[in-house]
Formats: structure tokens, sequence, C-alpha cells
């Protein structure tokens, strides 16, 4: 191939010899050549003085592709994206790309000739074919190179549905990928947004597309406000036309309109100039509007919408329901706001509008918001994570003042139903939600949650029943959905939580359903693959922990006693959870066995 690039460069000709050698030389080996090819064009672009000859050289190429149809479109720019260069020369694998699409006029005519006279939903033409076929006798296709094509040897078979337009489509997913790794040449994504985004209006996936989108390159995105709105106009911006509300919201459509940008991509995907402000302010979405989405996909859920007559069975999502999931993610995502925000707005939906919500759908919003945080990227939930610390620091849990036990305040039913202080349940129900939901990778980053953040902050019983209560409904799922016994590391920051505890707590007054709780996981879960861990933890705690959880170590009474001599140390008074009773007990001063 750089022998026919050559040529032509240098002679607008093309040698008949060639040809035969295309012929001859298979499909493997012409995949090699142009992988070659590329990085030649790279490197001649870059370091040597054709870079100055810019447009010969772009000629030349486009002449190799729709003159003598040596290579498509679509070929070119897959390999080009593909390539291992860094650097500057990427920027200028790029650039190539940028000049081979909008440079010449043959691709972007038919780019508009398509959008112009095609409907996504071509099953609903009556005469689809017609036209068809009429775009391809204005612009016929050939899928060997023309000194091969003789008509008495060669006969194509006809094409029945499909052009260069949808062939490069696929190729475009992942050239806007390529664009978004690479940020200095971000801004020129933009520009392709602008003059092929209108492609978009015949992907197979789209909402899948901007969702994976938006999802994997999150950090990139983040502070490209203007350039997430051009990708989700540009990938969505027919479904608005079609489906109306069940795509983007009416508040993010007006937001769409209303945001200035330096171009704006008409329908016949051309751009033109608009005038821009420099400091342009950042939509920011009150409570209101989060409220709208939970309540969209909840009603979606429950089947109180009428949605769209539309054939699931040819649908990219199997019902309704995962449809305004996915299209609720993908617009939060697209938000011109940090992770941080939108999931404190989330949050707040339950946590502060609670009032708003009927009290028996109160399940189903939450289960909505849980389910929307286990679809969002890592920044997202690690939010609700910090939200749960601050909650653990809290001065309520920390020091308290209720007159209702912990074990009433943290029930649902009772807290929700009774109109008690419900903000630690309410919190409890939004980590379970998500959490119930969340995949093997999310269910992974509570143990170090745990061991970092939440374990070391423990210093009162209340925030150690808060942990057992947020931590032990997934106990089950750590044997399931982990090849190692993780379960085992949970039960351990469990008990260092607890020594912690005892340490500052002079008064224990819930200690046999703490010890009920730790007792179920050894006999349902661990049974003795931790006995070295547990048996060192517990004989650090003090006397009537000891005597409560010797039946773990396998000690008896006498052995506990004998472990635990009489000294002149202060008296701990603990209290029994179950009939109140306060008994005097000795501290543990005597000396952990090795």
């Amino acid at each position: 191939l750089n022998y026919h690039y050559y040529f032509i460069f240098h002679s607008k000709m093309f040698c008949v010899l060639y040809f035969r050698i295309l012929e001859r030389i298979g499909a493997r080996a012409l995949s090699a050549h142009l992988r070659k090819f590329c990085d030649y064009l790279v490197f001649k672009f870059a370091v040597s003085e054709e870079g100055q000859h810019v447009n010969k050289c772009v000629d030349a190429i486009n002449s190799m592709i729709w003159k003598y149809n040596i290579v498509t479109i679509d070929r070119l720019v897959l390999c080009l994206a593909l390539r291992t260069q860094e650097g500057s020369e990427a920027q200028v694998c790029f650039f190539i790309i940028q000049l081979l699409l909008f440079k010449g006029a043959e691709f972007r005519a038919r780019v508009c000739e398509f959008v112009k006279e095609n409907s996504p939903e071509h099953w609903k033409q009556s005469n689809w074919h017609d036209k068809h076929l009429a775009f391809h006798r204005k612009y016929p296709e050939k899928f060997a190179p023309e000194g091969i094509l003789d008509p008495a040897s060669y006969q194509p078979l006809p094409v029945y549905f499909g052009n260069v337009c949808l062939r490069f489509l696929p190729v475009f997913d992942i050239v806007i990928h390529r664009y978004l790794e690479l940020p200095p040449v971000t801004k020129s994504l933009e520009t392709l947004l602008d003059h092929l985004g209108c492609l978009y209006k015949f992907h197979d996936r789209p909402v899948t597309y901007l969702y994976n989108t938006l999802h994997y390159y999150e950090s990139k995105l983040r502070d490209r406000p203007s350039l997430k709105r051009k990708l989700v106009y540009a990938v969505l911006g027919s479904l608005c036309e079609t489906r109306g509300c069940w795509t983007l919201s009416e508040s993010y459509q007006r937001y769409n309109i209303q945001t200035p940008t330096s171009t704006n991509a008409n329908s016949m995907g051309t751009s033109t100039d608009v005038t821009v402000t420099p400091s342009a302010p950042i939509w920011v979405p009150d409570l209101e509007y989060y409220v709208m989405l939970v309540k969209r996909i909840t009603d979606t859920m429950n089947g109180n919408v009428k949605f769209p007559n539309i054939d699931w069975r040819f649908n990219e999502f199997p019902n309704p329901a995962v449809y305004a999931l996915y299209m609720t993610c993908a617009e939060l995502m697209a938000l011109p706001l940090t992770p941080a925000s939108v999931t404190n707005s989330l949050l707040d939906v339950v946590m502060q509008r609670y009032t708003e919500i009927p009290s028996h759908e109160i399940h189903c919003w939450i289960n909505s918001i849980g389910l929307i945080m286990s679809a969002m990227p890592e920044p997202f939930w690690m939010t609700l994570q910090d939200r749960i610390m601050q909650m653990m620091q809290s001065p309520g849990l920390t020091t308290w003042q209720y007159a209702h036990t912990p074990f009433q305040l943290f029930n649902f039913d009772l807290a929700h139903g009774c109109m008690l202080d419900n903000r630690f349940v309410y919190m409890l129900a939004l980590a379970h939600a998500t959490w119930h939901h969340a995949g093997v990778g999310h269910i992974a980053s509570i143990l170090p949650f745990v061991k970092e953040k939440l374990g070391p902050s423990v210093y009162s019983e209340e925030q150690f029943i808060f942990l057992c209560h947020l931590v032990a409904p997934f106990l089950s799922r750590y044997n399931l959905d982990k090849s190692s016994p993780s379960i085992v590391d949970i039960t351990v920051e469990l008990l260092n939580a607890l020594e912690r505890m005892d340490k500052h707590v002079q008064t224990l007054r819930y200690m046999d359903p703490i010890c009920d709780l730790l007792y179920h996981i050894k006999y349902q879960y661990v049974g003795n693959l931790m006995k070295s861990e547990l048996e060192g933890i517990v004989y650090r705690l003090r006397l009537p922990l000891q005597k409560k959880l010797r039946f773990i170590t396998q000690l008896s009474l006498a052995e506990v006693e004998a472990m635990n001599q009489p000294s002149a140390d202060p008296v701990v008074v603990i209290t029994n959870g179950t009939n109140g009773t306060a008994t005097p007990q000795i501290t543990n001063t005597a000396s952990v066995p090795q």
C-alpha cells in the first residue's frame, strides 16, 4: 500500500500491475500492509517534509479510497484509530482522521444525502427499498480495486441493506472513545460530533452506547460539561423527537437548548457559528428535578405510566423499567455537576423529601434510588459511603440521647410508621438498596470501607450496633460472590470494632444481642475457619464479654475466670441487655495467652 500511495501521490495515476498484486495478496496480508501503511502516514506527516503538503497527501489517500477502491474509509479510519502511537504521533494520527472525514467532499456528501432521505425506523417506510437503491445508484459502492473489476469474470453480489454510512457507525463509536482517551484532541471531537453526530439516529443501541461512554470515561468528561452536552445531544437527539418524555427530561432538554456553544449542528450535519457568552452559568438543578427522575422510574416499574408502543423483541432493552433506568443514569452522568453533588441530591430525595412520598411507596422509591446508585460509576457510590461515614460520626450515635433504644430506631417499619427519628433507618435502607443491587466489584469495596473508615470510628455501643445493622445483611453475598473467604475479613473487622468499643464503654447495655449476632456468624458462616483470629481478639476483651463469647474460643467458664485473676482494678458495672440487672465485674488485667 505504501507503493500505491507513493505512485498516486507523485503521478496521480495507478499502475495496473499493483491491481494484480492486490488480487493475489490475500485478506490477512492486506490487513498487515494496511497497518504498516497507517504507521507510514503518521511518520510522513510527523517527521518528514510531506507534512507541508497536507492537501496533496489527503487527495492521494482519498483517491485510494473513493476512486480506485483500494481500501474503504471505515477500515482505514478504524486502523488509524487503533494504532499504538502516543504523544505527538497520536495527535498526528487523529489529525489525519479528521482530514479524511472533512477535507474531501465524498464522505460528507454521502452522510448528508443518507440522513436527509432515510429514517431510523426504516421498517415503517413503504418505499424504503426504493430509497436504498436510489442511494446506491447515486453513490455506487465497489468492494474490490477498480482494475480487478472485469465484468466478464467478476460479478459482485447486490447490496440488499446497508451502505458506507451505516458501516461507519461502529467505527465512529471507537473513534469517539479514542478521542476521549487523548485529552489534547478532545476539542476536535466536538467538531466530529457537529458534522457526523446526525448518524447516531441510525444507531441500533444509542442509549447503551451513551451510558457505557459516560460510565467508563466519567473522570475524563467530568470537567467537560459542553462536551458531555454535545455528546448526549448527538446520540439521543433523534430519540427526543420519536419518544418524547421517555428519553431526556424536559429540564435537561431546555438545558441543551439554552447552553451556548461555539458551533451548532443542523440536521444536515453542517455547523454554523453561534455567539458565545464567555462566562455562561452552569445549570444546577434543584431537588425537584431529582424527585421527578426518581418518581418517573418508580412509576414505570410499578406500571403506573403508559409507555409508548414499542416492540421489545427488537429493542436494545427488554422492558420499560430497564429502559427508564439506563436513560435516567445517562442523564444524571451528563449533568454539569460533580458526582458528589448529584449523589447527595439523589439521597436527599428520601432524606429530606420523605414527607412528599406516599407512605406505602417509600420502599419503591428507596429501591429506585438503589438501582440508580448501583448502576453509576465508582465516584457516585463512594459519595454514599461518605454520607454513611458522616452518619456514623454524628452526635446522635456518638452520644445517645434518645428515649428509644437503637434497635427501635434502626427498625424501618417502627421508625417510619411511628414517625420517630428516621434519618438512621433511611440511611440504612438506602445503603441496603444500593448494595443489594450492586455487582461483585461494588460489594468488594465494602470491606476496605469497613476496615479503613467505619471500624476505626466506632467508640460507642450505638455506633457498633449501627455498623452491625449496616454490614450484617450482606454477609451471605461475600460467601456467594467472592472466591476467597472474605467474610472472615469482615468478621475480623467487626470483632476489632467490638474490642475498640469495649475499651471505651464502661457500661454495656446490649451485650446479649451483640453476642447473639457473633454466634450466628460463627455457626452460619465461618465455623472454625478463623479460630486463631477469634481467640486472639476474645482474649483481649473484658471478663463479661469473655464469658459470653467463651463458646467461640471453646473455653470453659473456669478457664475464663482463671485467666482473669482478681486485682485492685476498679469495678466496671455491666448491665445485661435482657433482664436489666447489674453485676459488678473486675476488668481483665491478665496477660493474653500466646
